[in-house]
């Protein structure tokens, strides 16, 4: 793969079509002359880090979703605790898991070097979560920006609001619903997990007591993953089996195959009302492309702070 950072030309900048920003809405247009080298600077970022270690891709990945399903897409996982709050970063689906926070200040201080006081965190997760996809070899999109930075969070939203690697599928259409994305939303989103690891301690209980799983699947995977809970719990095992660093549609085969890693994995092809979208997604990876570009972009939409709400952090971890 060529590096993007050694022909930094912009070509998104070049197709980009000047638009009026006063409304406050999102628009792939909206740094257009506030800061124009924004996505050459975001993917050299990126790039680089992903070179350093490929798993890093999966894991910027996962802030973007994690940040969007608790209060909307307002860079609030980002934040540190403080004496007024405490953050998302010690919740449940995030402690010893979340990760990739350094990159992000390192995007951010390059992105401030090339237009200070200009783009939010909350848009530097969005193209960073684009960029990930793409490096590995997934679709790219054209990003809506426009976001405003939260001045607060709360650990406790982040513990209910984020779907549990236990969830069963009507709890996970429920909450997707909950967020405006319809099932196939959610499907589509799931193939993230085509990317990146899990630790055992969530996928424990499924490879040990679920009969929704491949015994042999189950046995390779309970081999580093000891069933005794406090064990092994941060032991890691790729979440796709097959091409674990590759963006494809190989989740969904091994969905079909009966080899989810994660309960909330399998639940989506178990007999239920998602087994028709796993199955097409696993045979036509385009349409799976196609359908995760809509569903990121809808995510992107959700509660974004706009206009005057919210803030332009200078430093991602923290509220000015």
């Amino acid at each position: 793969m060529a590096s993007f950072c050694s022909n930094m030309i912009g070509f998104s900048l070049l197709v980009l079509v000047l638009m009026g920003n006063t409304n406050a809405t999102l628009s792939k247009d909206y740094y257009y002359n506030s800061c124009p080298k924004l996505y050459e600077t975001v993917k050299c970022t990126v790039e680089s880090a992903i070179a350093k270690e490929t798993r890093m891709g999966a894991s910027l990945l996962r802030l973007f979703f994690h940040d969007c399903f608790v209060n909307g897409c307002d860079g609030s996982i980002l934040l540190d605790d403080t004496s007024s709050f405490t953050g998302e970063k010690t919740a449940i689906p995030n402690k010893n898991s979340a990760r990739g926070f350094e990159v992000i200040d390192q995007i951010k201080s390059a992105v401030e070097e090339v237009c200070p006081g200009v783009v939010s965190c909350a848009d530097i997760l969005a193209v960073t979560a684009r960029d990930s996809v793409e490096i590995l070899g997934g679709p790219s999109w054209d990003v809506k920006l426009g976001r405003r930075d939260a001045r607060t969070t709360s650990k406790s939203a982040a513990n209910k609001d984020i779907p549990a690697p236990t969830s069963s599928l009507n709890q996970l259409i429920s909450r997707y619903n909950a967020l405006g994305l319809s099932t196939k939303d959610l499907v589509a989103l799931s193939g993230g997990h085509t990317i990146g690891q899990a630790r055992c301690t969530n996928f424990r209980d499924h490879i040990y007591n679920d009969t929704d799983i491949d015994t042999s699947f189950a046995r390779t995977r309970q081999s580093g993953c000891p069933k005794t809970s406090g064990s092994g719990d941060n032991n890691l095992a790729p979440l796709d089996l097959a091409t674990p660093t590759s963006f494809d549609n190989h989740y969904f085969k091994n969905l079909v195959d009966s080899k989810g890693l994660l309960h909330s994995d399998q639940v989506l092809f178990n007999g239920g009302s998602a087994d028709s979208i796993v199955h097409e997604y696993s045979v036509n990876p385009s349409s799976f492309f196609s359908d995760f570009v809509t569903a990121m972009i809808k995510m992107g939409d959700i509660s974004p702070l706009t206009g005057s709400n919210g803030e332009i952090r200078k430093n991602c971890r923290r509220a000015n």
